[in-house]
């Protein structure tokens, strides 16, 4: 299976295209989205959709679903770590146990 982009690593691109934007005076902030982003960024506007509608405003502003997005692919990004940080450490516990036998 070949490697995808990790969301650490969009989280990287995307800081690293909005410092170049805001250099060039634009005001907005990028997105780096690929493939293994359309599922987080999907479940992040079904989400937000939802918070929306328990709200007796349902309107909301282009900042909220910013920041939602935002938050998603934070939480995104620390599960992965999470999840790497743990592939690392069965696979060194592995080792540990095979230098044993």
């Amino acid at each position: 299976m070949a490697q995808r982009t990790s969301f650490a690593e969009m989280k990287a691109e995307q800081s690293r295209i909005t410092q170049s934007w805001k250099a060039e005076g634009r005001l907005s902030e990028s997105w780096v989205v690929a493939d293994p982003e359309i599922v987080e960024i999907f479940s992040a506007g079904v989400s937000f959709g939802l918070e929306m509608g328990r709200r007796s405003d349902a309107a909301y502003s282009q900042d909220e679903w910013r920041r939602a997005l935002r938050q998603a692919v934070e939480r995104a990004a620390t599960l992965e770590s999470k999840l790497e940080a743990a592939k690392a450490e069965m696979q060194n516990k592995a080792k540990d146990e095979a230098g044993y036998r």
